[in-house]
């Protein structure tokens, strides 16, 4: 059973130092709105319980060096449910953020919405929902940690409604609750690990890891930086540690970017940042583990990152890095994109989990951003599947990678070519770094200098 913590001692885990808001929510009429036989009677034994007077704890801390407010639910006051004193609390909590310029950190554990004050207790969601979307506009992030049990409207406003999801192991998390399932309902549904597997948790964090990997979170999404972000370098071959010359022929070209052998995106990573953190799932059910995103630490400061690990990517995968764009662009942050795909996957479940509207809508997240994207094709560029995730004006290319508006083969079947005549075809494409250095449609090969490659004349 998962680890169920007080407000205080969430508190704890992750701050030394907390200083309470004061308390601006106002007092309620006798047993509440409703006139709730026994609500007082209610309420003040939770708070006998607890030592709270409502279900949220609200105020400020340094978390690793960083100051955020913290929103820090009571389970054991009525089942830190919502209600309107609750809502009168998050609201002075987030105006306190965007009056002082600090993340928002919310540490949920309620059951949801509270009976005892109707549809006054449910309407609070909505105006946690409109604080939320303040903060939001305002460029501040929001890091969620969902402790046991996270349920109902807290689930879905404060929980995985925030820009990242952290989540401890085990918790109870799903929008229903444990009295309101159907009888026949799995129980595993509607964990933590259930929800990272569909896309809605960014991570599980064990407690003993909650302080540092928190920490690491709050610098890096507080760290804005308008700059270009500069390309990685091309990375050696594995073994022979010389850096790639450029391919002779455009089939070389797709070969060698085809190879297993040459550095992939993880590699890239590494050697490019000092630190860093992922996000996981498109928010939509989906997750796909052959898009890499985050944030990491780059020359001391933050910059975003999407990158592609060599399969075809899936719909999950696209919409996972629209939601990357999207977010660093908020919070001025920019962005690095490294391209590396055969092409978006095109089997019949890709089709029916959206692949064109999510290709659509990473196009769009790319082109409305205003914070600086910068791409590096380390391998496959197949078609818009690639190209989706790269910068217009502002795409390099390592001399292991080709780029091109369909693989070789599948256009040699197209024009009614055989088989063997892929290779002939690729160079017609003109697919190799130096051929799409000489189109203007990369700005440079990583490893070479701007403007010293050229390419030989179009065929014919």
């Amino acid at each position: 059973m998962a680890e169920r913590l007080t407000a205080r001692q969430a508190i704890a885990l992750v701050t030394d130092d907390f200083t309470e808001l004061p308390d601006h929510s106002g007092r309620l009429e006798p047993d509440g709105p409703l006139g709730w036989r026994g609500y007082d009677t209610a309420r003040a034994r939770a708070a006998e319980r607890t030592g709270e007077h409502e279900s949220v704890v609200c105020g400020t801390a340094t978390v690793g060096g960083t100051r955020a407010v913290l929103i820090s639910f009571e389970f054991g006051f009525l089942g830190g449910s919502l209600g309107e004193r609750t809502g009168d609390r998050l609201e002075s909590a987030h105006a306190h953020a965007r009056a002082h310029r600090l993340p928002v950190v919310p540490l949920v554990a309620t059951g949801g919405s509270r009976m005892q004050e109707g549809m006054l207790a449910l309407t609070q969601l909505q105006r946690v929902a409109r604080q939320s979307a303040l903060t939001r506009a305002a460029g501040l992030p929001q890091i969620a940690v969902v402790r046991d049990p996270t349920t109902g409207g807290g689930w879905a406003t404060l929980g995985a409604g925030a820009d990242v999801v952290l989540a401890l192991p085990g918790a109870q998390t799903g929008f229903a609750g444990s009295r309101v399932r159907p009888a026949d309902a799995d129980p595993a549904a509607y964990t933590a690990e259930a929800q990272f597997a569909a896309g809605s948790a960014d991570a599980i964090v064990p407690s003993g890891e909650l302080r540092a990997t928190l920490s690491l979170w709050l610098r890096l999404l507080t760290t804005p930086s308008t700059t270009e972000a500069p390309p990685p370098h091309a990375l050696p071959t594995p073994g022979d540690g010389t850096r790639p010359t450029l391919p002779a022929t455009g089939w070389e070209a797709v070969r060698r970017a085809r190879d297993d052998g040459r550095p992939r995106a993880e590699r890239y990573l590494d050697a490019y940042f000092v630190r860093r953190a992922g996000i996981s799932g498109d928010r939509c059910g989906g997750r796909d583990d052959g898009v890499l995103c985050g944030f990491g630490e780059h020359e001391g400061r933050t910059v975003a990152y999407a990158a592609q690990t060599g399969t075809a990517t899936r719909p999950a995968g696209y919409r996972t890095a629209a939601r990357l764009v999207r977010l660093a662009d908020r919070l001025a942050i920019p962005v690095l994109t490294l391209v590396d795909t055969p092409g978006a996957a095109n089997d019949a479940e890709a089709e029916r989990q959206g692949a064109g509207p999510a290709i659509a809508d990473l196009f769009a997240a790319v082109a409305e951003a205003r914070t600086p994207i910068t791409t590096l094709v380390i391998g496959e560029g197949g078609s818009g599947g690639a190209l989706a995730l790269a910068a217009p004006g502002n795409t390099w290319a390592t001399p292991d990678s080709y780029f091109s508006v369909i693989a070789p083969e599948l256009a040699a079947a197209i024009l009614k070519r055989p088989p063997e005549q892929a290779p002939a075809t690729a160079d017609e494409l003109r697919v190799r770094p130096q051929d799409l250095l000489a189109l203007g449609v990369v700005r440079g090969i990583a490893g070479h200098e701007e403007g010293t490659v050229t390419a030989p004349p179009p065929p014919g």
